[in-house]
């Protein structure tokens, strides 16, 4: 297929051009084919791996046959290096061929961690303006964006007062998918949540060495119970999706009631 540019920031520059392109919606690429999920994100999506790993590996673990899914979360991934890596290139590649298959693609885009830092020298409005960049680009390619709000941290202040360190890329996130219409899955919001009521002794169970060292990343449990709290958001959102996806309903209870879920 070919390329739709070779960087973020040459497509940022053409903002105003991209945003006057028409926006597809989810009901032109759903009904009646099975969905096709490239997981597009930083590490806190990525497979767990000794340097990190999400919610992504989790997530696909829900999804039923044939539905289909790849994660394409990268370990210290920007809105920025994803796209110069040439990693969202191969997001485009996946989109055309899963289409041409007979799917109906999603792409979920879930950044802010390392946008976050310093030395990414990424502003808040840069960061917004690249996912509105990014989420335009899926719709444009025929497949459906669903922005993620980051994943929360799961350092605390107290034992059931989790540090909200990712406010600001949370509401820009919000921002920018009511900018291009897309769907919005709050991660963020629910993840700190669910992380508050059981409180910081729990939620270290979840971490990816099974040691207070990393409370960022999950291990394969973590990412089952977050995997979990993604796929309940986004089947509250598209209710035609609730066919592909196994259910399980302790899990989902125990998220939605606020009780430590711990692996059987």
């Amino acid at each position: 297929m070919k390329r739709s540019y070779l960087s973020l920031g040459a497509i940022a520059a053409s903002t105003c051009t991209a945003l006057s392109l028409p926006f597809r919606s989810t009901s032109n690429t759903s009904k009646n084919k099975p969905p096709a999920f490239i997981l597009a994100g930083d590490s806190t999506t990525a497979i767990q791996n000794p340097a990190g790993g999400g919610w992504g590996y989790g997530f696909l673990s829900f999804l039923k046959s044939p539905g289909w899914g790849i994660d394409l979360g990268i370990d210290g991934a920007t809105t920025v290096s994803y796209v110069k890596g040439n990693i969202w290139y191969s997001v485009e590649g996946y989109v055309a061929t899963k289409l041409n298959e007979g799917y109906a693609p999603y792409v979920t885009i879930a950044f802010g961690h390392n946008d976050q830092k310093p030395a990414a020298n990424i502003s808040l409005d840069q960061y917004q303006t690249n996912l509105e960049v990014l989420a335009r680009n899926i719709s444009i390619l025929g497949a459906t964006p669903l922005l993620v709000t980051p994943l929360t941290r799961r350092a605390f202040t107290s034992e059931h007062n989790a540090t909200d360190s990712l406010h600001d890329q949370r509401l820009r996130t919000i921002a920018a998918a009511e900018a291009v219409g897309a769907t919005l899955i709050d991660l963020n919001k629910y993840s700190l949540e669910y992380v508050d009521r059981i409180g910081n002794e729990s939620a270290q169970a979840y971490n990816l060495d099974d040691t207070p060292s990393d409370t960022t990343h999950l291990n394969v449990w973590g990412s089952v119970v977050f995997g979990r709290i993604v796929a309940d958001l986004l089947l509250a959102e598209v209710a035609e999706l609730r066919p592909w996806f196994k259910s399980n309903e302790s899990l989902s209870y125990k998220i939605s009631h606020g009780t430590a879920a711990y692996e059987t």
